[in-house]
C-alpha cells in the first residue's frame, strides 16, 4: 500500500468516525450530556398566564438569579413544596431573585391553573408550558424538579422531589448567588409551615 492509499485510508476513517459521533450527539445527546450542576441552563419557552398570554424564554432573565420550577397542579409534591418557594420569593424576590415556575398542564387547563395559583396564594410568576417542551430541554424525571441559575446562566443547584426551599441552606444558596447579606430569617405561617416541614 503506498503512503497515499494509506493516507487516503486513514481520511476516510476519520470521515467515518466524525459522522458517526455527529449522529450520537444528535439522536443521544441528552444521555450524553445530562443537564446538572455547572452545565450552562437549556433554552426554555413557555407562555405567560392571563387574558393575552404571551412568550417567555430564558432570555427575559439574563443575567439575574433565577429558580426554575417545573410542577403540574395534579402534583402532590409540587404543593407540598409551594409554601416554601413563596417563602422565598416574598424574602429575596425584591433583592432580586426571579422565582419562575412552568407547569406542564395540559393544554386548555388554564383556568384550572389560574384556580391552583389563587387557593395557594403564590405572587411568584408562572407560565404554562402545554407541549411539555421544557421536559425534554431539562431532561425533568419527575415533578417537582427545581433549578437554581446564577447571573451567568449556570445551573448552581438541581433538586428533583419537593424541598425546603425557605431552608437555611437554600436562603444561604441564594443570598450568596445574589450577592447581598443573608435576612433575617422569618418565621413560617399557615401554609408556609407545612411546607417548612421538608428538610431541604
Amino acid at each position: 500500500m503506498t503512503m497515499r492509499q494509506q493516507w487516503t485510508v486513514v481520511g476516510a476513517v476519520v470521515l467515518v468516525l466524525g459522522l458517526v459521533v455527529s449522529v450520537a450527539m444528535r439522536t443521544l445527546g441528552s444521555e450524553l450530556f445530562p443537564v446538572g450542576v455547572g452545565m450552562a441552563a437549556p433554552k426554555f419557552s413557555a407562555l405567560t398566564m392571563g387574558p393575552a398570554p404571551r412568550e417567555k424564554s430564558l432570555d427575559d432573565y439574563k443575567g439575574q438569579v433565577v429558580l426554575l420550577n417545573v410542577w403540574a397542579t395534579w402534583c402532590p409534591p409540587c404543593e407540598v413544596e409551594m409554601p416554601s418557594i413563596e417563602q422565598l420569593h416574598r424574602e429575596f424576590g425584591p433583592l432580586g431573585l426571579k422565582v419562575v415556575a412552568v407547569t406542564i398542564d395540559d393544554p386548555g387547563s388554564e383556568k384550572v391553573i389560574q384556580a391552583y395559583v389563587r387557593n395557594h396564594g403564590l405572587t411568584f410568576e408562572i407560565l404554562h408550558d402545554a407541549e411539555r417542551n421544557i421536559e425534554r430541554s431539562y431532561q425533568i424525571t419527575g415533578y417537582p424538579e427545581t433549578f437554581v441559575i446564577a447571573r451567568d446562566g449556570t445551573i448552581r443547584k438541581k433538586w428533583i422531589s419537593a424541598a425546603n426551599w425557605a431552608s437555611p441552606a437554600n436562603r444561604t444558596l441564594i443570598a450568596e448567588l445574589l450577592g447581598v447579606p443573608l435576612p433575617a430569617a422569618r418565621p413560617a405561617t399557615g401554609d408556609s409551615a407545612r411546607g417548612a416541614a421538608l428538610t431541604r
